[in-house]
């Protein structure tokens, strides 16, 4: 989830746009976590979250599902119980949340356009609230809103964002 899918929601800028990027992730989330479905309540991957960045694990422990490091490419900012972590593709910004639920518990979230029904109704939605530009970049197709700070968090407590649990082991 972490990686680039085929469509996404992106934004000109890292977001929350006026916040600050941290140099580092707090050693409070560092850790290794399982990734569970909370639909079907299956455990996955395993993403391991360091100072520095994130790495991936598959179920086999075999460490080839890829990493990111904190960059100028990867920008990771804090509000509330939020992390959001942003990573360029392009000119164009993605964006990932990590929820802190509890000590043991994230969540992994983003605006899921994976299935065509759902993308259709979720575009819709966006579309009532802001000027969606629709940009195609090799296989990708990104669907650009420009959010101020306060509209984002709208958009997370509207549950536009949903994904999958994070338990630490």
């Amino acid at each position: 989830m972490l990686l680039l899918s085929c469509k996404e929601v992106s934004f000109p800028k890292a977001q929350p746009t006026g916040l600050d990027a941290l140099p580092l992730f707090p050693e409070s989330i560092c850790g290794e976590y399982l990734i569970r479905n909370k639909a079907t309540g299956e455990i996955g991957d395993t993403i391991i979250i360091e100072p520095w960045g994130y790495r991936m694990k598959d179920a086999r422990e075999k460490d080839w599902l890829g990493a990111g490091r904190i960059s100028d490419t990867l920008m990771v900012k804090q509000y509330q119980n939020f992390y959001f972590i942003n990573f360029k593709e392009g000119d164009q910004w993605i964006l990932r949340l990590l929820r802190v639920k509890s000590p043991r518990v994230l969540e992994l979230l983003s605006i899921n356009l994976q299935d065509d029904l759902e993308c259709e109704a979720v575009l819709q939605k966006l579309g009532e609230k802001f000027i969606v530009k629709t940009l195609k970049q090799n296989d990708h197709t990104f669907y650009q809103i420009n959010p101020t700070s306060a509209q984002l968090m709208s958009l997370i407590q509207e549950n536009y964002f949903t994904g999958v649990e994070l338990l630490r082991k």
